[in-house]
């Protein structure tokens, strides 16, 4: 499934070029690209669970939540994301990339996602995809598509 949103978001959103709103013309697409149908429609539906989040979800978070709120990772979260993810997560907190709101919606989308070696790529492409669209948030996107494609110069030490 996430090799779909992969696809989906390299082929269509990231590239600007002209998504097909027509979901069975989709399907057929990706079918033809080599995706299998129950796996499509899997991936739709973590993107229309993802516009949801978007449309509401979003909003009440907002307005719940204290600032200095301490974020406690669940044990299947904890599972999924190892300490370099979670640590991650944090720095992009700390860089107000993400705040309470986005980092609630990037869980719950990396969680329903069925990615058995789900590593920190992953979580900066789950990023990605969950600021792409929000409103208001297109600074956050620029910053996050940065340190996604940002490259090291020199040796590392």
């Amino acid at each position: 499934m996430f090799d779909i949103l992969m696809y989906l978001f390299e082929n269509y959103i990231h590239s600007e070029q002209e998504v097909i709103v027509n979901p069975d013309e989709l399907t057929d697409e990706l079918t033809r690209a080599g995706f299998h149908r129950q796996e499509i429609h899997k991936a739709l539906a973590w993107l229309e669970r993802l516009a949801d989040l978007q449309d509401g979800d979003a909003k009440s978070y907002l307005t719940s939540q204290p600032s200095t709120a301490t974020r406690v990772f669940t044990e299947q979260e904890a599972i999924r994301l190892d300490s370099q993810c979670q640590g991650f997560l944090i720095y992009l907190e700390n860089l107000g990339v993400l705040d309470f709101a986005t980092r609630e919606m990037v869980l719950d989308r990396v969680m329903e996602l069925e990615a058995t070696n789900f590593n920190l790529d992953d979580l900066k492409w789950v990023v990605l995809m969950v600021l792409f669209n929000l409103p208001g948030h297109e600074a956050a996107y620029d910053q996050m598509e940065g340190l996604l494609f940002e490259q090291a110069e020199g040796p590392l030490h």
